[in-house]
């Protein structure tokens, strides 16, 4: 039975906590939040005890942490987990920092520990099975990826002075995506973008619509597009074109119900919001990490994925900012 330390009981911490009591071979042994009342609740729904996180990290018979907190509090979180001996489980992004992930890198690799860096969309089924006939050549080479990711409304202004920009916070999932499907480095970025959707948004020093152009040393290509708003539902697509063929994953709809009349043809809406959307991926990702932690393999993405993405988000970023091309070193 692998025992877990849950490290931030909010709504990803739920999230996590839910995979869990649904999976045979891991439980949730203790919680633990800034708030008492949420460490409180999600130990009424678990079963597990309420500690502090320095008593969770201590805790010998507690194995593996799950890091749901907000992203300041990640570097301390993970090196002293790693230095107790816990296997990892963090959510995106690691760090803001790409050098703080490098120091933590060293850190993870001398203790040790497995280390799972929680990009969720590579668990999706859509985006999974994608991978998956790439891998096998359906299509051949790869030669162009096309990613779409677009919000149904922006977040709180509140949340955007503090998240990091457009690039690191959000379309960080799609540059660890591009990674995923293009099967190759991205080493130049090009990208731009703007305040369309909330004028408060290009005040807080941040864009809600944008785009980026990512190239690989052989010449493989991903234009991702991201909004914060899309009156139609989470908008979550992709598509890679290769030398025989096409593959493409669309939105998941709130049914499959198709309604036809003189005026035409009509379908559901998309799913409104990225838990409902990605739940399957949550459960699948948790899955993934305990069978690591019960066989003794390396749990991916690792940490290196999770620098990888932020360098090429600090790119885009740089990108912007200049309004030219970044090489990645």
């Amino acid at each position: 039975m692998i025992t877990i330390g849950l490290l931030g009981c909010g709504r990803i911490g739920q999230v996590h906590a839910a995979s869990l009591q649904h999976i045979d071979g891991a439980r949730v042994a203790a919680v633990a939040d800034a708030f008492p009342a949420a460490a409180e609740a999600l130990a009424g729904k678990t079963g597990a005890k309420v500690m502090t996180t320095d008593a969770i990290i201590a805790d010998p018979s507690i194995q593996a942490v799950v890091i749901g907190t907000p992203t300041d509090t990640h570097f301390d979180l993970i090196a002293i987990s790693a230095k107790a001996g816990k296997a990892i489980f963090c959510e995106k992004p690691v760090d803001m920092s790409a050098d703080r992930i490098r120091e933590l890198i060293g850190i993870v690799e001398a203790a040790g520990v497995p280390f799972l860096t929680g990009f969720n969309r590579r668990f999706d089924p859509g985006f999974a099975g994608l991978q998956a006939r790439i891998r096998a050549g359906d299509i051949g080479t790869v030669e162009l990826v096309t990613i779409l990711s677009r919000d149904p409304a922006p977040p709180p202004v509140s949340y955007i002075k503090s998240s990091g920009g457009l690039f690191r916070d959000m379309m960080i999932h799609d540059f660890d995506m591009a990674r995923f499907l293009l099967g190759e480095e991205v080493v130049r970025v090009f990208a731009t973008g703007s305040a369309l959707v909330d004028p408060a948004i290009g005040e807080a020093g941040d864009v809600d619509t944008a785009v980026a152009v990512l190239t690989t040393a052989s010449g493989r290509i991903c234009q991702i597009s991201n909004s914060r708003r899309a009156t139609y539902g989470y908008d979550q697509r992709a598509e890679v074109h290769g030398s025989l063929g096409l593959l493409k994953a669309n939105n998941v709809a709130e049914n499959n119900v198709e309604f036809a009349d003189g005026a035409g043809f009509r379908t559901a809406p998309a799913q409104h919001f990225f838990l409902e959307r990605y739940a399957g991926a949550y459960r699948a990702e948790m899955l993934h990490f305990i069978a690591c932690l019960t066989t003794g393999t390396a749990p991916s993405p690792g940490i290196h994925d999770g620098l990888k993405a932020q360098m090429i988000a600090d790119a885009a970023a740089k990108s912007l900012a200049t309004g030219m091309p970044v090489d990645l070193d």
